[in-house]
């Protein structure tokens, strides 16, 4: 039975492997909805468009069929182009697969519902208040009454564009509630990828940004703006997490520009150190490292040592895949030496994260990140991200899924296959239960590291499925 995209069951001692699976995995992985053009595919409740890409990563029609509750001949329909309109029908269709309501507008996402809880704004009435409750009336008796209504077409259509009338006063209290939700979305960020709190990043933005217009005192506006700061910091990364980098750079802008103006060097050294992680990703490694390098200046005038440590740590990743192994030795000397020193329990809540796991894991992949590593160095990455394994739990799935991926390909090169082939195994499946492109990206190392074992049937399995994970980004 395949890796793939699908949550594998536990195999029973003794039981044999069979290459026939009547009836296909029960749980499609939730990296498969968040693909760009999947996404797209369920707002437009485009269905040909979604069965289409489904089949592209293993799915059978007779499998969708069993899934949605559908006979074989109408996903057949489906797929020729017939659109399946009916509410009851295809909400059946998205819990059948397994895809959240609110990607096809048939429900609120509940991760952005609970995020964005907000207090009730006070609304004066409308004019035409009376007259809308006679429609809405009218409307309800109808839909009651199974008087078919017109508006099935509209349905996939957002009701709410608006943001809800700001406060004309702030306080304490609301600059503290501005802080919960960016932390409890940072958590849900680090667990579950930016897919699953994203777009309640950006409506909180929203939100907060009309609170700068409200009256207040001088020290509560400008804690205001640090949060608001924050906030678009965790929105780009979290858009970063997603491949929205153009949005990731606005917000991090944005961010940036606050954060210098609430005068909090901390927070500015943080977003530098998030710009050139996105630099890094995306292959531009002397860019990286400048923003690195800024992030460093920024950190060391903030007296923040904590923050200064990860900067040095990220350069140090930043010269190893540049090759210079003499700047990668002593950024991570220095990245030790500051972690060492740093008052960590004092740490401000943006760069709370960077524990023992994160120093250990930064080390491991620089030495692992050099073209050429020899077997010393190798074993040196495998020692250091095994260790930061160690101390992950499971509220940082997304890190997890990049240090099993990085020692898995650490393990491949030094040529310990079956050390190498178990982590690979799980860091793929692991990484299509986070909602991350991210992730899928950072499987590329372990793709092509199993170039070096053509002939290895497991191996090859394991390259196979993280190309299907792929094919739909």
């Amino acid at each position: 039975m395949p890796i793939s995209l699908h949550k594998r069951l536990p195999r029973k001692a003794g039981a044999v492997s069979m290459n026939v699976d009547q009836h296909g995995p029960d749980v499609i992985a939730p990296a498969v909805w968040e693909q760009r053009e999947m996404r797209r595919a369920l707002a437009a409740r485009d269905l040909k468009a979604v069965y289409e890409r489904l089949q592209r990563v293993g799915i059978s029609q007779r499998h969708i069929a069993r899934l949605t509750g559908q006979s074989a001949s109408e996903v057949y329909e489906v797929l020729r182009g017939r659109r399946v309109m009916a509410h009851d029908v295809l909400v059946r269709i998205a819990d059948g697969l397994g895809v959240p309501r609110g990607y096809m507008g048939l429900a609120y996402d509940e991760s952005t519902e609970a995020a964005l809880d907000l207090a009730t704004a006070a609304c004066s009435p409308e004019e035409g208040e009376r007259e809308q409750v006679r429609a809405l009336l009218s409307h309800a008796a109808n839909v009651t009454m199974g008087i078919p209504v017109s508006e099935v077409a509209r349905w996939w259509q957002p009701i709410d564009r608006d943001v809800a009338p700001a406060p004309s006063h702030v306080g304490v209290c609301d600059v503290e509630h501005v802080r919960a939700l960016t932390a409890a979305m940072r958590a849900l960020d680090y667990r579950h990828g930016g897919g699953a709190c994203r777009d309640a990043v950006a409506a909180q933005v929203r939100w907060v940004q009309q609170l700068l217009e409200a009256s207040c005192s001088e020290e509560i506006h400008a804690r205001m703006l640090l949060a608001l700061a924050d906030l678009h910091n965790l929105a780009g990364w979290a858009s970063f997490d997603v491949g929205m980098y153009g949005t990731a750079r606005r917000h991090f802008a944005r961010a940036l520009e606050q954060a210098k103006t609430a005068d909090d060097l901390s927070l500015a050294a943080n977003i530098l150190y998030r710009m050139g992680r996105l630099h890094l990703h995306r292959g531009m490694h002397r860019d990286a490292l400048r923003f690195f390098q800024l992030g460093q200046i920024t950190a060391q005038d903030s007296g923040c040592g904590l923050t200064v440590s990860m900067l040095c740590a990220n350069e140090a990743w930043a010269y190893g895949l540049i090759g210079d192994r003499k700047q990668m030795t002593r950024s991570i000397n220095r990245a030790t030496d500051e972690f060492v020193r740093a008052n960590r329990e004092n740490a401000q809540a943006w760069v709370r994260f960077f524990g023992e796991a994160d120093l250990h894991a930064s080390i491991g992949v620089a030495h692992a990140s050099l073209t050429d590593a020899t077997d010393d160095e190798l074993a040196v990455a495998i020692q250091y991200i095994g260790k930061a394994l160690d101390y992950r739990g499971d509220e940082m799935a997304r890190s997890r899924v990049f240090e099993s991926t990085a020692l898995a390909v650490a393990h491949l090169r030094c040529g310990n296959r079956d050390a190498g082939t178990r982590i690979a195994r799980d860091a793929v499946a692991s990484a299509a239960t986070v909602r991350s492109i991210r992730t899928i990206d950072r499987l590329q190392p372990l793709e092509d590291a199993a170039t070096q074992y053509l002939k290895d049937p497991e191996i090859q399995e394991i390259a196979h499925d993280i190309t299907r994970l792929r094919t739909v980004v």
